[in-house]
């Protein structure tokens, strides 16, 4: 394809302080890091930008000058041309983004770097670009449309932009779907199968026009003539807390209480979202819940800390968690007050540390699709 960048020349890290400097901050009294961030946070003023997505810790999310899902933090990271640094408390990919869609002279920077995202790690560009030559052998690849959810990496994102595809989000994959159709016969959507299958169906798709693409085997493990038939091939990929829901969690809800109604994100298993009174992204639960009567019962079917800071902002409302099992995201969970505090300190100090670097034609090509996403609804 010709954008393949090693993962150092796509993300680069322009400066990485001694570990034991962190950790002298992991040994800080909570107290202390939580003043020392509103320190620094003051003294940086208009230049700093602090992004945090609702899945990241209440300790960490009290600083973020703007809060929301995927698709809203990429909407305003396009038009924050005034900040000069962008503190992104989320995972990787989402830095990336703000990268590519900011202009080069914005700082971004990410508080640890071990802060990944599972699913998008379930999806590389070799695997996706074999997947893309064995349809080849197949399907006239004129007739088939990448889209990758924004749950992927920079690369992936510059594949689907420089082959005519787009990235999508929760908030518009169906519009992304529908933007893809109208243009191909078939769509390749990676890496979140799930996302995919509960959108299409909820577009009128059957099952039987889907397929599952396997990549550690050869042609998904599917039969030619199923590739050849299905309309949407969906990436054998998932996110990991939104995989612990399952049927009997809805069931037993359910039988506890008669009137609740079970909301749940898109990223969940087809099962489970077909027993669901309302299925949505983050920011649709959000705004769900903020629109509920009074007294009304819910169990929901996302992230523990946004679940739990739904129940601290709305008293006047009954929240459960859709599961018996802690499920919170762990990679995000890695964005803690010791990485902010220590990120923040050297910013003022002069010194950018885990700065998120997306270089050419990556950055190009994957801003081409961005736009489409962000051009749709």
């Amino acid at each position: 394809m010709g954008i393949s960048l090693s993962l150092l020349e796509r993300a680069t890290v322009s400066e990485k302080l001694p570990a034991s400097e962190l950790a002298l901050y992991r040994v800080m009294p909570q107290q202390e890091l939580v003043e020392r961030c509103w320190l620094a946070k003051r003294r940086l003023g208009q230049e700093l930008l602090i992004l945090g997505h609702h899945y990241q810790q209440d300790e960490v999310i009290q600083f973020a000058d703007l809060r929301g899902d995927s698709y809203k933090l990429s909407s305003e990271a396009a038009k924050r041309a005034e900040c000069r640094y962008i503190v992104f408390c989320g995972v990787h990919f989402m830095a990336e983004t703000a990268d590519i869609l900011t202009p080069p002279e914005v700082v971004v920077i990410l508080p640890d770097l071990a802060a990944g995202c599972s699913m998008a790690d379930m999806a590389d560009l070799d695997s996706v670009e074999s997947c893309w030559e064995q349809l080849g052998e197949l399907i006239d690849l004129n007739d088939i449309l990448p889209i990758t959810y924004i749950n992927s990496s920079a690369d992936l994102k510059a594949f689907c932009g420089k082959l005519g595809g787009l990235v999508c989000t929760s908030s518009n994959a169906r519009a992304a779907l529908a933007w893809g159709f109208a243009r191909r016969s078939k769509i390749l959507f990676f890496p979140d199968q799930h996302l995919g299958r509960n959108t299409a169906r909820r577009m009128g798709i059957s099952v039987e026009e889907m397929c599952v693409w396997d990549p550690e085997l050869p042609f998904g493990g599917n039969e030619p003539a199923q590739l050849q038939r299905c309309r949407l091939i969906l990436w054998k990929g998932h996110c990991s807390v939104h995989q612990m829901f399952k049927p009997q969690h809805v069931a037993w809800f359910r039988k506890q209480y008669p009137d609740i109604k079970i909301l749940v994100h898109p990223e969940c298993m087809m099962e489970v979202v077909d027993q669901a009174d309302l299925v949505g992204s983050t920011e649709f639960i959000i705004k769900t819940i903020r629109e509920a009567p009074p007294g009304s019962r819910w169990a929901i079917g996302t992230e523990l800390h946004l679940v739990n800071r739904l129940k601290k902002e709305h008293p006047d409302k009954e929240i459960h968690f859709l599961s018996n099992m802690v499920c919170m995201c762990a990679t995000m969970y890695r964005i803690d007050l010791p990485h902010l505090c220590w990120a923040l300190e050297n910013l003022v100090a002069g010194r950018i540390v885990n700065q998120i670097i997306v270089r050419e034609p990556i950055r190009t090509w994957a801003r081409l699709a961005l736009e489409r996403m962000l051009e749709i609804r």
